[in-house]
């Protein structure tokens, strides 16, 4: 998995010669001690690294020529401690290709009342040099996230780690490499897309590979590999007891670690963050990759079944967003309703292919028939989520445009045991209702698959989707269908005609 703390943010200060060497060097030392202090900040995932001030057209465009080919860089933080003449921006904006973050604040909380004088307010320029830079931004209709406040507010760096976060995620899915085992499933409509424009929005790499690729690498592993990693499933999980050595199951658990080794192997060796499935091609496999799937979407990597690759795109960036925060990321689908009406739920899961990072207390592992696919038992981890707020992402293709669409939902115990259900699953109640969040779903188009997270919001998503510029919708609390109809309906226009 990516680490985070290899990532760098850097700080750009604006200023100009107009007010000396003795003020410049004070925004200098301002500009650095607020950079200690983000860069300190447990709300920050990644390095902020301060920059010299900068006071020229030429050191502007300079600088962010370094920007666009530092490695590390993921995004600019811009300030200006002073008034900073925005033309001087113009052509270091025109080429800048990374995300960009105009943080509104000032070095000083507040105003030194009885001591406030010329030089003071000639120093602290803020207020009114923040709202050039933001000017010249507007003007060229430039994507970015405004952040308001003082440095050392806990909310102003948590909403820059929250952005931080979704510009790591976009330098990941820049130049993420998905692996398609198969096509997608035949006649479904949402799991279809235009890879092409996905690759020129996205920056990620869409390509299918034959099972029967796959197939020579699983016939090649070894049974000391099987062993060695048979061995960590019986320390990390509760194995059932038909799938133990020597009991009805165990080849079956034994085949799934087979098949672990070999997809890993495959992915690592071509250098792929996601990967997608599908029931309909397994030829030569002898289960459709259950307990597999779940353990590489732990280690990471991306998944969608049925070759759904915008999911898979999508689980693999919202783990990047929430790395090192508690809580996970799967690959879900909305499988069936409770709708009782003294409380309307839904109950999340798949056939097998839910991540055991949203799970709570130890995983069961167990076989059990697939009734789908014709192949043989596959061995699958099966565990509850916990209660708690969570998000589910969705990323479809509307032909025109890309969409995301976010839902906000309340994890919730279930009313029952549902000891016959033999999947991993998760109970959560929509925002608003399910009512209002099924319909507004519906209406926007979102698919049946999600990424599904307890680790991060749906703010970070939202600045993803700036930063991607694409369409965003977000279903929450306060959403009513005649809202989403019409919010639905002037995006339309503004894609349409804007754009």
């Amino acid at each position: 998995m990516i680490d985070l703390k290899k990532l760098e943010v850097w700080f750009l200060t604006g200023s100009q010669h107009l007010y000396g060497e003795e003020t410049l060097k004070q925004v200098a030392a301002d500009s650095q001690q607020i950079v200690r202090a983000l860069d300190g900040s447990v709300l920050i995932p990644v390095r902020v690294i301060f920059k010299p001030v900068l006071k020229t057209p030429d050191e502007i465009f300079s600088t962010i020529q370094e920007v666009n080919v530092a490695k590390n860089c993921i995004g600019v933080i811009t300030w200006c401690h002073t008034f900073s003449p925005s033309k001087m921006w113009i052509n270091g904006l025109k080429i800048l290709n990374k995300p960009v973050l105009h943080m509104h604040t000032q070095f000083n909380r507040d105003l030194p009342w009885a001591d406030i004088d010329m030089d003071f307010m000639n120093l602290n320029q803020a207020a009114h040099g923040d709202r050039e830079h933001g000017f010249i931004m507007s003007r060229m209709n430039m994507n970015r996230k405004v952040v308001v406040g003082h440095w050392s507010e806990e909310d102003v760096q948590e909403q820059i780690g929250i952005w931080t976060r979704a510009a790591a995620a976009w330098y990941d899915m820049r130049t993420l490499k998905v692996a398609r085992f198969g096509d997608n499933m035949r006649e479904v409509a949402v799991t279809e897309g235009d890879k092409v424009e996905a690759q020129i929005r996205f920056g990620m790499s869409v390509n299918g590979y034959g099972v029967g690729d796959l197939v020579k690498i699983v016939n090649d592993v070894t049974d000391k590999e099987i062993d060695i990693l048979v061995k960590e499933y019986q320390e990390l999980f509760q194995v059932a007891r038909e799938g133990m050595p020597g009991a009805q199951f165990h080849e079956n658990v034994r085949y799934q670690a087979r098949l672990e080794i070999a997809m890993k192997s495959f992915l690592m060796s071509g250098g792929f963050g996601a990967f997608t499935t599908t029931f309909e091609d397994l030829h030569g496999l002898s289960q459709l990759p259950g307990l597999s799937s779940q353990r590489l979407m732990a280690a990471g990597y991306g998944f969608g079944a049925e070759g759904d690759w915008k999911h898979s795109a999508m689980v693999r960036a919202v783990k990047v967003m929430g790395t090192g925060l508690q809580g996970g990321c799967s690959f879900m689908e909305d499988y069936t309703y409770h709708l009782h009406p003294k409380g309307m739920k839904v109950l999340g899961a798949h056939m097998l292919e839910i991540c055991p990072t949203i799970g709570q207390g130890r995983a069961r592992l167990e076989v059990h028939p697939l009734g789908i696919g014709g192949k043989a038992d596959p061995a699958r981890l099966v565990f509850d989520v916990p209660e708690g707020p969570a998000i589910n992402v969705s990323l479809i293709d509307l032909g025109s445009r890309f969409r995301l669409i976010v839902n906000s939902v309340d994890c919730v115990k279930a009313e029952a045991d549902m000891p016959r259900l033999p999947v991993a699953r998760a109970m959560w109640v929509p925002q608003p209702d399910l009512k209002t969040g099924a319909g507004a779903w519906i209406l926007a188009g979102g698919a049946h698959h999600t990424a599904f997270s307890q680790a991060v919001d749906a703010r970070c998503l939202e600045d993803f989707a700036e930063i991607a510029g694409i369409e965003f919708i977000h279903i929450g609390r306060n959403t009513t269908i005649s809202d989403i109809k019409n919010e639905l309906r002037w995006n339309d226009l503004y894609y349409r005609f804007g754009k």
